[in-house]
């Protein structure tokens, strides 16, 4: 599958069927126009720890309420979410193959302070793109339309913990080793960086298998 022009959401540490979504674009545009949406990936992102698929939410001060834009959620650091978050992870992943490159890519996101959730997870997902050696240009949205034109393919929404994944038009997540596959079975469209400790740069190929379906 490839899309000329794709649409997604901001997202944190973003599931892998988002990222192999990104990379199967031409064009790439991140809504920056929209009202801030619980309950997505756009604050949470979901690991498999020796419990199983563990969400790990991001807390946010919205200044304007329910009508507050993407671009002006702040984060929330009075709860120690980051340190949390990062423990959670290091139990999830010190085991597996690539921890020490991956952490060492990632902790200092749990360490430094970020003063809204867009920076943060376009930072984040940058420092992964970089990691992966891949070269992608991403935009943002000049404004908000409902409904994309029907030349672009609008993930907005379709890549969520409410929907059914795999998207629409996206294939099914590929396999790959996970740490607890002997526990709980192969868990499809974790985060991302589960991905990336067990298979290191193999991610590239992964997720280039995906997009070729």
């Amino acid at each position: 599958m490839t899309s000329k022009t794709i649409l997604l959401s901001t997202a944190y540490l973003p599931p892998v069927p988002y990222m192999s979504a990104l990379l199967s674009a031409n064009k790439i545009f991140i809504e920056a126009h929209e009202t801030y949406l619980k309950q997505t990936y756009r604050n949470r992102c979901v690991i498999l720890s020796a419990n199983g698929p563990l969400p790990l939410v991001i807390p946010v001060i919205k200044p304007k309420g329910n009508h507050t834009g993407i671009t002006e959620v702040i984060i929330d650091y009075s709860t120690g979410w980051n340190r949390n978050h990062w423990r959670a992870i290091e139990s999830a992943y010190r085991t597996s193959a690539y921890f020490d490159f991956i952490a060492d890519m990632i902790m200092p996101f749990y360490q430094n302070r970020f003063d809204t959730l867009c920076e943060f997870n376009y930072k984040l997902l940058r420092a992964i793109l970089d990691f992966l050696e891949l070269t992608v240009n991403i935009n943002f949205t000049s404004n908000f339309q409902k409904a994309a034109p029907e030349a672009v393919l609008d993930l907005r929404y379709e890549i969520s913990p409410k929907a059914k994944m795999p998207a629409t038009g996206l294939p099914a997540t590929p396999t790959y080793f996970q740490v607890f596959e002997h526990r709980f079975g192969f868990t499809p469209n974790l985060s991302v960086i589960d991905l990336l400790f067990n298979e290191g740069l193999m991610a590239r190929e992964i997720l280039r298998i995906k997009d070729k379906g």
